[in-house]
């Protein structure tokens, strides 16, 4: 006791009590069963994601690729594909460049996917109404709208994120309390009202989206775009509202690990319930891939 020395931040004492050994770091890395899992998953889901785009574009000629605005799908199918690769910079030790890119980055791209589908909600709307005799809303029928608002709306998140990034950026932060003996390697988001704005502007966009989809679910056959976009919404915010409580109960590699699970559920439920019954009637009901089954009478949103 008389001779007691205190141990460098980056080491703990020995069982012994008589030297100093390295503390051991904590962060979720491609070796371990957990990030293993989630690298397959997203794996999956980008092979899926660049599948479903591939099979858009070789039949981009035909009615139902063009029935609700081609363009907006293809940049909604590109931002997920997009968002399943920044699943990875989520994975490993962090670095103060991944630390700058993952969560401004992912919000960025999150933002074109969420706009994207409320754009093609919009569309719907728009599209439905303008048939109506002597509608107004004629003149708004057009690609130029639905890919404008997508601009607009990527824009104001862009702001958000150039923002954050020169006032108060993300940075490595080396956490030596939570767990004893084990120096837990994490991203300190520089601000935290910076990150819950960031999150906030998305999942008001994500709101925003369900309720058109839900006001236009009930449209005719001809638009049941809608249908499909209502659920995927509602188990995108189910997902993410289920998210936040987690996220903040959780430390090191598990909060990480819940963000990636997050991250890849949401993007999941937008390409699985918009896309594949599009793909299943293009593959293999290409009968119904028609003018007359499809019911595009007078406007057609053409890319």
């Amino acid at each position: 006791m008389e001779t007691c020395e205190s141990c460098p931040e980056d080491q703990w004492s020995s069982p012994t009590r008589d030297t100093c050994i390295k503390r051991p770091l904590h962060f979720l890395s491609f070796e371990e069963i957990l990030g293993m899992s989630l690298v397959v998953i997203a794996t999956v889901f980008f092979g899926t994601a660049s599948s479903v785009l591939w099979v858009f574009i070789k039949y981009r000629n035909t009615p139902l690729v063009k029935a609700n605005n081609q363009n907006l799908s293809y940049a909604l199918l590109v931002s997920l594909l997009i968002c399943f690769l920044l699943s990875f910079i989520f994975i490993g030790q962090p670095k103060e460049l991944t630390c700058l890119m993952r969560q401004t980055t992912f919000g960025f791209v999150f933002t074109v996917a969420i706009s994207s589908v409320l754009g093609k909600t919009l569309t719907v709307l728009v599209v439905f109404n303008a048939t109506k005799p002597g509608s107004k809303l004629r003149k708004y029928v057009g690609s130029r709208i639905s890919t404008g608002l997508v601009i607009l709306c990527s824009l104001g998140e862009f702001i958000i994120c150039v923002t954050w990034l020169i006032f108060a950026p993300p940075f490595v932060e080396l956490d030596t309390k939570t767990i004893p003996g084990t120096i837990i390697v994490q991203c300190n988001e520089g601000s935290i009202i910076a990150f819950y704005v960031a999150v906030s502007y998305i999942g008001v966009l994500a709101v925003f989206s369900f309720i058109v989809a839900f006001i236009s679910r009930k449209l005719p056959d001809t638009f049941n775009e809608a249908q499909h976009i209502t659920f995927s919404m509602l188990v995108f915010c189910s997902v993410w509202m289920s998210f936040i409580p987690t996220y903040l109960s959780t430390k090191g590699k598990y909060m990480v690990a819940v963000e990636i699970f997050a991250i890849l559920a949401s993007n999941g439920a937008l390409l699985c319930f918009i896309f594949f019954p599009k793909c299943y009637i293009i593959l293999l009901r290409p009968d119904r891939n028609t003018k007359r089954d499809i019911k595009v009478k007078v406007f057609q949103i053409h890319g």
